[in-house]
């Protein structure tokens, strides 16, 4: 079992420069997640104040839903804080409650980055599919029917394998319980909505863009990082794609520079704001040209649907 190439720091940075680009800060990244949170109320609020704008809100909160996955996922690499017990602690509960699960299988993704033991190499592989097929999934998305799978599917699953004699009822209460956190905290969060009456927000304007617009733009997130990306690939530069993206694709699609993916890969050690500051030195010396780049997430996916 290999584990993928990688790239090493001193080929492209001086001394100075990879201490700059990596020095910890203990107030970027809870401003961050600060940032995050303060978007996701203001769309509340505005959506509350003008419901015509939900439409438009739901797009926002669903794309700074996807920012406080992303900002978990540096709380996975140590990089959110450096304190490492204020970095998990502000990771789960501020971000994503998954932080405990999520870190040692993406630090497998990382280390066996498109090689057969990626554990994300499913989500890659199957492309370039037909504009057909892209279509159903992204119907499926904005419908809500993603969410209830991955959200409830292991139910459905489990029920399907029922031993004779086993109680469905049972069965299906067990299964429930797996999702008590989710469960709980939204419940607690249309408790809290319902009080001041306002319960139809906490639905529209977090639940709804969870199910529907979080749905497409993690898929298309997906895509982007790794879709056409040759397996067992040796040049660690090629290892992921950047996305050039412009000031709408950040607002609703790419949020806190998810789409600098080839340079977290090569530099997982870099805090997700230092990552365009790795791209223009990478560019500057000449070594941009040989990652894989995509001028925008437009042409990136008529690429992935070309079939």
């Amino acid at each position: 079992m290999a584990a993928a190439p990688r790239a090493r720091p001193e080929d492209f940075f001086s001394p100075e420069a990879w201490g700059r680009l990596t020095a910890r800060s203990n107030w970027r990244g809870l401003w961050l997640v600060a940032h995050c949170w303060a978007v996701i109320f203001a769309a509340m609020w505005v959506g509350a104040q003008w419901p015509v704008t939900v439409p438009l809100m739901v797009l926002v909160v669903g794309t700074r839903q996807l920012g406080l996955f992303i900002l978990m996922h540096d709380a996975a690499h140590g990089l959110l804080h450096g304190d490492r017990r204020i970095n998990d602690w502000v990771g789960h509960w501020l971000c994503s409650s998954s932080l405990g699960a999520y870190r040692p299988y993406h630090l497998q993704h990382h280390r066996f980055v498109q090689q057969t033991e990626d554990p994300d190499l499913v989500l890659s592989a199957p492309f370039p599919i037909t504009r057909a097929s892209l279509a159903r999934k992204t119907v499926r998305d904005l419908t809500g029917q993603t969410f209830v799978k991955q959200r409830f599917g292991h139910i459905a699953e489990r029920l399907a394998r029922r031993a004779p004699g086993e109680s469905a009822i049972g069965l299906f209460v067990e299964e429930l319980a797996k999702d008590r956190r989710f469960l709980v905290g939204n419940a607690l969060g249309f408790a809290l909505f319902a009080a001041v009456g306002q319960a139809w927000v906490w639905l529209a304007l977090w639940l709804l863009p969870m199910m529907t617009w979080l749905m497409l733009v993690s898929r298309i997130r997906n895509i982007a990082e790794h879709a056409l990306i040759a397996q067992n690939e040796a040049d660690p530069l090629r290892q992921a794609r950047t996305t050039h993206a412009n000031p709408i694709e950040r607002a609703f699609i790419a949020p806190y520079w998810v789409n600098y993916h080839g340079e977290h890969h090569m530099f997982t050690q870099l805090p997700c704001w230092q990552l365009p500051a790795a791209h223009r030195a990478l560019r500057q010396q000449g070594a941009a040209a040989r990652m894989v780049t995509q001028p925008g997430y437009a042409q990136l996916l008529r690429l992935a649907a070309a079939r």
